[in-house]
């Protein structure tokens, strides 16, 4: 059956509702997430339970390493990472099964029958997986003029990456979907007012080239700007 991808959620469990009916979802689907499930929007722990009632699989973001590494300071009675209000909201709202469930995502998913791998951030163009930088993984967004990976804004690495396999990604919330030759990005910045996007592929095809490929994209707006942080930047 189809194999469904969805952006950063971000605890827009309302937005996903919403995007999951207007995709339809059927008996024997795939879906799956790209990470950052939580933070920034209203309803983490709706977003986490949804996920668990439909058997999603997910990837590990950025926002859930952070509250992993905090929660697991504050067991320890250490300081860790700096939370903002959002984040200590999330930090307390969570059961622990929602810990649970954070725990066990991993920073990649192979979809072989569509030569397609699923990241948060990234992967750094020309390095092979097993020397991947976790940390790249889930935070990567451009590669300086000197080949240097950065967690900054920049030059796309997207648009450096040739495969394959194919890579589907989130965490560098656009405008538009990122689409390169090789690379998906699918944060629109639902939780800063945009949209949720999801990319549905058919059974053991292969993501479609760039011409043809929002005919499988599949989005629905915010219902309204959950979090001021930042805006998502134009797809250049």
């Amino acid at each position: 059956m189809a194999t469904i991808i969805i952006g950063d959620v971000h605890g827009c469990a309302a937005e996903l509702s919403e995007l999951l009916e207007r995709v339809g979802p059927r008996q024997g689907d795939q879906l799956l997430f790209v990470g950052d499930l939580v933070a920034r929007g209203p309803d983490s722990p709706g977003v986490l339970r949804l996920i668990r009632e439909l058997g999603a699989r997910a990837v590990r973001g950025n926002h859930e390493e952070r509250l992993l590494a905090a929660r697991a300071a504050r067991r320890k009675g250490e300081q860790g990472p700096r939370l903002g209000a959002a984040h200590l909201s999330v930090l307390e709202a969570l059961s622990e099964e929602d810990w649970w469930q954070l725990e066990s995502l991993p920073l990649k998913i192979d979809l072989d029958e569509h030569s397609v791998r699923i990241v948060h951030a990234g992967v750094v163009p020309g390095i092979a997986w097993e020397n991947q930088d976790p940390r790249m993984v889930t935070h990567l967004r451009s590669i300086g003029a000197d080949g240097t990976p950065s967690d900054r804004h920049g030059r796309l690495w997207g648009s450096l990456y040739h495969g394959p396999p194919h890579i589907v990604f989130g965490h560098n919330a656009r405008l538009d979907v990122q689409l390169h030759p090789h690379a998906t990005g699918l944060d629109t910045g639902c939780v800063y007012g945009g949209k949720l996007t999801a990319l549905v592929l058919p059974p053991a095809s292969p993501v479609p080239p760039i011409d043809s490929r929002r005919d499988a994209l599949v989005q629905v707006d915010a219902r309204a700007q959950h979090s001021d942080y930042g805006r998502p930047l134009p797809s250049d």
